[in-house]
């Protein structure tokens, strides 16, 4: 199953867990972010505010309890699901992680499917979230599918739920700051300083986001040239679509992202292949490889 519209943050110094990680999840269609250490990824998760984070508990610097404290302590970052995932499996340890806030604990070697399992768990769980905030009450007990959010890469905050609503309904129609302002009733100065103030990015930002998370499945899987994609995005041009990608995509072209990632895609199958041969993760990158003992 494809999950274009996730994306993780892989938070491990271990440079041959972290890569196996990211192969793994990109081979299953998630975008993947990474950090080599709890401070890197901190920051990366309040820049990107991915869908989900997976996180090693022993780190230098700064450990994963200390890295999942400081997501839970910001607003923005609080609902973020967190995995840990370590070499210890004490009733102490995992007992600890739970009461910081961790939603799952994974020990190491644990198998591919383990791991999948996990995360699709964990993202089911928050997209029954966002639809019992959205309709103000539980959902019926027919399973909601993952894409319930379509793209959304939206922060969980009740406050603001119209407002991203409304962005999530009209981005490809060309929408500005006035249009979202006048469809919840406030002034468009009142709602930047209100949306900065609870998300850290006022809701211009918040658009081109959403149109930026829109057209990178349209430009992998898709045969839509640049000038469609931009117009199916609501962008009067494709060099205002351009230079808006660019800034998002570490000033990468639509052009050359989507050249890297068409090539990236046939070797990713070929990489899961290779992995799903081998059975377990803690058998494709041995805790014996790193220096570092996992608690």
């Amino acid at each position: 199953m494809m999950h274009e519209s996730k994306t993780i943050l892989v938070i491990e110094d271990d440079t041959d867990t972290r890569n196996l990680f990211l192969d793994v999840l990109e081979a299953q269609g998630f975008y993947t972010i990474s950090a080599e250490n709890g401070i890197a990824g901190i920051q990366q998760a309040q820049k990107h505010l991915p869908d989900l984070v997976i996180c090693d508990v022993l780190m230098p610097d700064m450990d994963g309890y200390s890295v999942l404290t400081t997501l839970r302590q910001d607003p923005v970052t609080a609902i973020i699901p967190f995995i840990f995932l370590t070499g210890s499996n004490t009733q102490a340890a995992v007992r600890k992680g739970m009461e910081l806030g961790a939603d799952d604990y994974l020990t190491k070697p644990s198998t591919i499917e383990d791991l999948l399992r996990a995360i699709a768990v964990r993202l089911e769980k928050q997209a029954l979230l966002r639809h019992w905030y959205a309709t103000n009450s539980y959902p019926t007990s027919e399973p909601l599918p993952l894409s319930v959010d379509s793209e959304s890469i939206f922060p969980l905050v009740p406050q603001l739920q119209a407002v991203f609503d409304f962005i999530e309904d009209k981005y490809s129609q060309g929408i500005t700051l006035s249009d979202v302002a006048k469809a919840v009733g406030y002034s468009s100065a009142y709602l930047t300083n209100r949306v900065k103030e609870l998300t850290g990015e006022p809701v211009n930002v918040w658009i081109v986001k959403r149109r930026i998370a829109a057209a990178r499945p349209l430009l992998k899987d898709t045969n839509q040239t640049i000038e469609q994609i931009a117009t199916t995005l609501g962008y009067q041009n494709a060099c205002h679509f351009s230079r808006q990608f660019r800034q998002y995509n570490n000033g990468q072209s639509p052009k050359v992202w989507r050249k890297q990632h068409q090539l990236l895609q046939a070797t990713r199958n070929v990489k899961l292949q290779l992995i799903k041969t081998h059975g377990q993760v803690g058998n494709l990158v041995p805790l014996s490889c790193s220096s570092k003992v996992n608690y």
